[in-house]
């Protein structure tokens, strides 16, 4: 694939709550910072910009009317750059990264920034709508769903995994996090966001919570425990019921996840510049990494978070490559059960995946976590000289999206 990744970077994730760092800040500000700093980095002209891809989770409201456009006019770039938003739940900022490579690949392309925001301080109230289903009762008869939160303890009572395993993990990610914060290991792609009067609004995440144990995790209630009893207005099951439908050989969904194992809520955006070996050759300019294959997939839509192991499989497989041809794997930490699913499945090494902490330290910024994910994964494959990276994910639907990059 001739889609090469010249640089990427990302603002720090803020709390997404009102008393966040970040929640003052308009969604089209956050994007646009990281517009103007990628161009600042690498001294593109961005009149020569084909497109800015913005993945989002909810293209509404503040995020509407095509963040990725407004953006970059809020950039003060040329008004002959356009911009496109999309959304694929929760994979939407890594689809992104993928739509600018496909176009790239295609030859229709040559330098497009790609990326993903999303100001979940700043939802409003429609926001939370707990099925995915458009909110049509006909397709619910066909395709009943139930809260990404139920599907995680789906998950977990599926695999058998207790209370302690998804607490053990999400202690993990937390110290991983903590560690990579120390060592300063996010500090080449994290810029500080300013407010409206210049002035430095936030220079590093603001969700992590170091020292996270096991025993202060036990402490926190099943977030979802309630929810799984309740029901979409004028439906008769309850969601866990339809979980029992779905899956008879269970007798009960075992709620295992909380505030403390699952992805946190904050405010971010990310951005790439994606060049086409002509646009590098032309500009003298030196990629740091090339996109060896994407790949996305559906899955079962009850349980819905199953699909970043099958979508891993499916971009190995058109690559040509095996698990032990990727050196680094990160796992969107959308729930604890996920990522130790994936493990499972694909046979990983622990060791290998996540290894500065995940979304449950750092927080999950739906719309744009997946380009943020592949930004971190470069900077480790560099900082530990390795060769390839896998970002897998899944997202809202019963869907999963993966990419391979290989360092050059």
């Amino acid at each position: 694939m001739d889609a090469w990744i010249v640089d990427t970077v990302r603002t720090p994730r803020g709390r997404g709550r009102a008393d966040g760092a970040l929640h003052g800040i308009h969604p089209q500000a956050l994007l646009a910072q990281c517009l103007q700093a990628l161009c600042a980095r690498t001294g593109f002209d961005p009149a020569d910009v084909d497109d800015v891809i913005a993945g989002n989770g909810i293209l509404a409201g503040e995020h509407g009317d095509d963040i990725a456009r407004l953006s970059a006019l809020l950039a003060g770039w040329p008004e002959t750059v356009p911009g496109m938003t999309l959304n694929r739940f929760c994979g939407s900022g890594q689809q992104a990264i993928t739509v600018a490579a496909t176009g790239l690949a295609a030859g229709a392309q040559d330098l497009v920034v790609a990326g993903g925001v999303e100001s979940m301080s700043r939802w409003n109230a429609s926001v939370g709508v707990p099925t995915i289903d458009g909110d049509n009762p006909a397709f619910r008869q066909l395709h009943p769903t139930v809260p990404q939160g139920i599907s995680a303890d789906l998950i977990a009572t599926l695999e058998k995994f207790g209370r302690e395993d998804v607490d053990a993990y999400a202690v993990e990610s937390q110290r991983r996090a903590a560690d990579a914060i120390a060592e300063g290991r996010f500090d080449r792609s994290v810029i500080a966001v300013t407010d409206a009067a210049g002035d430095v609004a936030l220079d590093h995440d603001e969700h992590p919570r170091p020292g996270t144990t096991s025993e202060k995790l036990a402490k926190l209630p099943p977030a979802f425990e309630k929810m799984g009893s309740a029901r979409v207005e004028g439906e008769s099951a309850t969601f866990d019921e339809i979980c029992l439908a779905r899956y008879p050989e269970l007798t009960a969904v075992d709620h295992v996840h909380h505030a403390g194992n699952s992805s946190g809520v904050v405010d971010g955006a990310t951005a790439a510049v994606v060049a086409s070996r002509r646009w590098l050759d032309v500009n003298g300019v030196a990629a740091r990494a090339k996109i060896r294959c994407t790949a996305a997939i559906g899955s079962e839509p009850v349980i819905m978070l199953t699909a970043p192991g099958p979508a891993a499989q499916r971009c190995m497989d058109k690559a040509g490559m095996a698990v032990a041809d990727i050196d680094l794997w990160e796992i969107n930490e959308a729930f604890a059960a996920v990522p130790l699913k994936t493990i499972r499945d694909l046979g990983l090494d622990p060791d290998r995946v996540n290894v500065n902490g995940g979304a449950i330290a750092l927080g999950h910024p739906i719309g744009a976590t997946g380009a943020m994910l592949i930004g971190t994964v470069l900077d480790e494959l560099e900082r530990r000289d390795l060769a390839t990276g896998l970002v897998t994910m899944c997202t809202g639907g019963g869907m999963g999206t993966a990419t391979i990059i290989e360092r050059v």
